[in-house]
């Protein structure tokens, strides 16, 4: 593997007084990074999150794990399902990422966890122009309902086998989406993944995925669309 620059960044919220604390890791020679948004209740120090950030590294991908929350702010229930504080932050993150002369050369992607699918998804609406890839670990996109039909980054959904009740929430959403879309249900998995093996086959997956997508030159003005589920 190439040698990778890691470092801790901060990134200002303009006109807040507050700055986002970030894991921010390049290896040499990378073109694309993916920055995570994480669930409610967790942050850039996810194992699970770390995980996924080491395998996309050891293929030549950068990453930025970041608290979208100041610690005060975090300690506040209610904005941690704040989807529009946080897809505001993560708006914010990005156009950072896009300025930074280190790193504007990069093709940007979102990996979505939990509820940090639903910011990672209407963020990219709104930044249709930036945003090249998404995957969504375990999400809850169905609380990005008014951002599903905008997409247009290829996504992604992985759901674990045995997670009923998100299974049904993601088929909903699956379907407003109007991308290249893919949906990947993972026997044997539940919500976080923590079954021996199951957390590996979600960096595969998201690996691949992004791999496949960033840096791809989008169709103007097209959408692919597959079938529902």
């Amino acid at each position: 593997m190439k040698q990778v620059a890691k470092r801790e960044i901060r990134i200002p919220v303009a006109g807040s007084g507050i700055s986002l604390t970030g894991n921010l890791s390049v290896p040499e020679g990378a073109d694309n990074i993916v920055i995570f948004s994480h669930g409610s209740g967790s942050s850039r120090h996810s194992p699970r999150n770390q995980n996924v950030a080491l395998f996309l590294n050891k293929h030549n991908i950068a990453t930025l794990l970041i608290d979208l929350l100041s610690q005060e702010e975090d300690s506040i229930y209610e904005n941690r399902f704040n989807i529009e504080l946080l897809t505001n932050r993560l708006v914010t993150v990005t156009e950072y990422v896009h300025r930074n002369p280190e790193l504007k050369k990069l093709h940007i992607g979102y990996f979505g966890a939990s509820t940090g699918a639903a910011s990672a998804i209407n963020a990219a609406a709104r930044l249709e122009d930036i945003i090249e890839a998404i995957v969504s670990r375990g999400g809850r996109p169905d609380l990005a309902v008014q951002g599903l039909p905008f997409v247009e980054a290829p996504t992604l959904f992985i759901i674990g086998g045995l997670d009923t009740d998100v299974i049904k929430l993601n088929k909903d959403a699956y379907n407003r989406l109007n991308c290249k879309k893919k949906m990947q249900i993972i026997d044997g998995a539940s919500h976080l993944f923590e079954e021996p093996g199951k957390l590996d086959i979600v960096s595969e997956l998201a690996a691949d995925w992004f791999q496949l997508n960033l840096g791809i030159t989008k169709r103007q003005n097209q959408k692919i669309k597959t079938p529902a589920l």
